[in-house]
C-alpha cells in the first residue's frame, strides 16, 4: 500500500526537515477549500427562519472553517506518500519537508476536537455531531478508503464538501429542512464534473500513484461523457431554490444563464478529445465551474440579506413555482 511508512518520504526529505512556519501550517488547512466551506455554510445559516446572534454566528462559522481545515490537514497527512510523487502536490508542506507527518497528524486532530467542541458549546450538539461526522467522512471514508479503492471516489466522497450549508443551518436551528438538502444536492452534483475536468488533465499523476480516478480506470472519453451527464442533471437541479421559493428571480436567472454556460463548457470538453486544446478546454471548465458555484451562492446570499433588511425581493413567478405543490 502506498501509505506505508517506508514510502512516505524520500531519503533527501528524511534528512532535511526544516521547521514549519505559520504559513506552512496554514497551507495544511487547504485555505481555498476552506473559503468555499465558509461561504456555503454562511448561506445555510442565513436561510434559517430565525435570526442568529452575530457573536454566535461568527463562532459557528469559525468552528466550521476550522473543522474543514482540520479535514484538509488530516487528508494531507494521510496522502503524503502520494503527494510527494504527484507534480500537482509535491510542494505541499509535508512532501516538501517543511512539516512532518507527526506534526500534521497532531495539528489536525487538535483542530478537529476544538472545532467540534466550539460548535457544540456555542450552538448545539446536533450541529457539532454533524461537523464531527463530516470530518470523519472526509478523512476516513473518502481519504483512507474511497480515494484509493474506487473510481467513484469523488462522487461519494463529494458529500463531505456538500455538508457545510446543512451544518450552517443546523447551527442556527438544531435541525435540517428541505432547503438544506437542495443546497447539498447542488454541491454534490457539481463536484464530479468540476473535479473530473481537472482529473482529465492530471490523469498521468493519478496513474503514477495508483489512484483509480475515473480517467485512469474508464479512460478520458468515458470521463468526458460523465462530465456532460452530470452537468445536464446539475443545471436544472440548480434552479430548484427559485422554484421552491427560497431563491428569487435573480437567483433563477443566474442559475439559468451560468448553467447554460457551464453546459456549453461540458459540451466542449466532450467534443475536444485530443491534444493541448483538449486540456485547455478541460481547465477552462474547471475554472468556470468554481465561478459558477460561487455565483449561485453569492446571489442566494444577497437575496437573503435583502429580505432580512426589508429591501425589495423579486420572487420567482408563481406560475413557475413548486411551492404550492409541496
Amino acid at each position: 500500500m502506498m501509505n506505508d511508512q517506508a514510502q512516505t518520504s524520500t531519503p533527501l526529505q528524511q534528512a532535511v526537515i526544516s521547521p514549519g512556519t505559520a504559513r506552512d501550517f496554514f497551507a495544511l488547512l487547504k485555505p481555498r477549500v476552506m473559503s468555499l466551506v465558509i461561504f456555503t455554510a454562511l448561506v445555510g445559516m442565513l436561510l434559517a427562519p430565525v435570526p442568529v446572534h452575530p457573536v454566535i454566528g461568527f463562532a459557528a462559522l469559525l468552528a466550521i472553517a476550522v473543522g474543514a481545515g482540520a479535514s484538509g490537514c488530516l487528508n494531507m497527512w494521510w496522502d503524503s506518500d502520494i503527494d510527494q510523487i504527484m507534480t500537482r502536490t509535491a510542494r505541499r508542506p509535508i512532501p516538501a519537508g517543511r512539516v512532518t507527518r507527526e506534526e500534521a497528524l497532531s495539528f489536525g486532530m487538535v483542530l478537529s476536537f476544538i472545532s467540534v467542541m466550539v460548535l457544540g458549546v456555542f450552538t448545539n450538539w446536533f450541529a457539532a455531531g454533524f461537523l464531527a461526522f463530516t470530518i470523519f467522512f472526509y478523512v476516513v471514508v473518502y481519504s483512507m478508503y474511497l480515494k484509493r479503492s474506487t473510481p467513484q471516489n469523488i462522487v461519494i466522497g463529494g458529500a463531505a464538501g456538500a455538508f457545510p450549508p446543512m451544518i450552517g443551518y443546523a447551527a442556527v436551528t438544531g435541525e435540517l429542512n428541505l432547503d438544506t438538502f437542495i443546497l447539498f444536492g447542488i454541491i454534490f452534483l457539481w463536484t464530479p464534473p468540476h473535479f473530473w475536468a481537472l482529473a482529465l488533465v492530471k490523469s498521468d499523476d493519478y496513474a503514477r500513484v495508483g489512484v483509480p480516478m475515473l480517467p485512469v480506470v474508464a479512460g478520458p472519453d468515458a470521463t468526458r461523457l460523465q462530465i456532460l451527464l452530470y452537468t445536464v442533471i446539475l443545471v436544472p437541479f440548480a434552479v430548484l431554490p427559485s422554484l421552491l421559493g427560497f431563491g428569487g428571480l435573480a437567483y433563477g436567472l443566474t442559475a439559468l444563464i451560468t448553467g447554460a454556460l457551464l453546459l456549453a463548457c461540458a459540451v466542449r470538453v466532450y467534443s475536444m478529445r485530443e491534444g493541448a486544446l483538449a486540456n485547455r478546454v478541460a481547465m477552462q471548465m474547471f475554472g468556470f465551474s468554481i465561478l459558477y458555484l460561487f455565483l449561485l451562492f453569492a446571489v442566494l446570499l444577497v437575496e437573503r440579506l435583502m429580505q432580512l433588511n426589508g429591501l425589495p425581493f423579486i420572487a420567482w413567478p408563481d406560475m413557475l413555482s413548486l411551492k404550492g405543490m409541496l
